[in-house]
């Protein structure tokens, strides 16, 4: 299987990579490193990219096969033969995460600190051990703090002739515009439906009703729809959430449905630091030698405060993106509630809530329904604000109830 077969509804993009990886090994045949030479098939080779687009439309999947294009050695090269072929052992290491000279830099908290950035920059100034290309993929540059921003630029503004920089952010205007006027843009788009539901059936067996309905709740989101077809807690915590417009008729319903989307969150971050804190505490622990029961190793207690840090901070964005979920699948409910309100006939995104979405619209007007959808939108700006989740999600009830 290509490494380009996981991006769904990207054929643009699909194109102009694999245009740009056979450039590159045209300028690794040539000795010429990522810099074009004017007037030369190079000019589509760059050192530096910035994958845009919406939640779930493959950004990191993307700047991923084009990481193992960069990095393919199949024979068929030669022939003329498609980079990314997904078999040969340049391809195969870079999707399995182990090839020498990729590395992936994703983050479990809220932020990239300077301290991992500058040690990224130093690494990108080498040539590759083994690879074609020294490639550094920033999943989440959006979250880069301003320090470790400024120190990427200074990898992007001097880049090594092998090195190459692959950036995946929400949209352009996440990143500084010094690293953006840096970069070739790539936008990828949100994929259609059917797209989605085809790739569910194809590669997931899905069936095809279930993945029609999940696709269409997925609202564009690869991943999300693949969760909700496939995992049935991911189901029933979608029909908890869509079941708040229907409570929120009294404040004690408000203040309950908000109490148990925020218990859900916090439940979620609780599950996930169960599996990995205490695996990564004993690992840590054992890295330094520390035996039961005895005194601990110079530099263990420093060392293990750290790792406190990152597992708190990861819990934080575990409940962060939980509530976001949340709150995406009810901007969804509540655009279906309009598109009825409205009398259109196109398909909604939430089809298996039918019933429950005519009962909201026509129990009010167009109106209420926009002033409900801004006070979604209003909550998600709260806790990006860092105010409690629970008075947040609490203010976004009342006004749901209000309309």
């Amino acid at each position: 299987m290509a490494v380009w077969d996981d991006l769904v509804g990207q054929d643009r993009v699909v194109e102009q990579l694999t245009a740009a990886a056979r450039a590159a090994g045209a300028a690794v045949a040539a000795g010429r490193g990522a810099a074009p030479e004017p007037g030369t098939n190079a000019s589509l080779m760059t050192h530096a990219w910035l994958f845009t687009g919406p939640p779930g439309a493959g950004q990191t999947t993307a700047a991923r096969a084009f990481a193992a294009a960069l990095q393919c050695t199949s024979p068929d090269l030669a022939l003329g033969g498609t980079p990314g072929c997904g078999f040969c052992d340049g391809c195969h290491t870079v999707m399995a995460g182990s090839h020498a000279d990729v590395k992936y830099v994703r983050t479990d908290g809220l932020s990239i600190g300077v301290g991992d950035m500058r040690a990224l920059v130093l690494r990108a100034s080498s040539y590759p051990t083994g690879g074609r290309w020294s490639v550094i993929l920033v999943d989440a540059a959006h979250r880069l703090t301003e320090a470790a921003a400024n120190a990427l630029l200074k990898g992007v503004e001097e880049p090594s002739p092998r090195t190459v920089w692959l950036l995946c952010a929400p949209s352009v205007q996440d990143v500084l515009p010094t690293i953006r006027s840096r970069c070739r843009l790539l936008v990828l788009r949100t994929p259609a439906a059917e797209a989605v539901a085809d790739t569910l059936v194809r590669r997931d067996g899905v069936h095809p009703e279930t993945a029609r309905l999940a696709a269409l709740a997925g609202q564009g989101d690869v991943d999300r729809a693949r969760r909700l077809a496939v995992d049935e807690q991911a189901r029933n915590r979608r029909t908890e959430v869509l079941r708040i417009p229907l409570e929120v008729g009294d404040i004690g319903g408000c203040l309950a449905a908000a109490q148990r989307l925020v218990d859900t969150a916090k439940a979620d971050a609780e599950a996930l630091a169960e599996t990995q804190d205490a695996k990564e505490t004993d690992d840590l622990k054992a890295a330094y030698g520390a035996a039961e029961g005895s005194k601990a190793p110079r530099g263990m207690a420093g060392a293990v405060k750290e790792l406190e840090k990152r597992q708190k901070s990861r819990a934080t964005r575990t409940r962060r993106e939980t509530l976001g979920v949340a709150l995406l699948d009810l901007l969804g409910f509540y655009r279906d509630v309009l598109a009825l309100q409205l009398g259109s006939t196109g398909a909604l995104a939430n089809e298996d809530q039918r019933q429950a979405l005519n009962r909201v619209a026509a129990a009010g007007p167009p109106e209420g329904t926009l002033r409900r959808i801004e006070a979604v939108l209003a909550c998600r700006r709260a806790l990006d604000r860092n105010v409690d989740p629970l008075l947040a999600v609490e203010a976004m009830t009342v006004a749901l109830r209000a309309g």
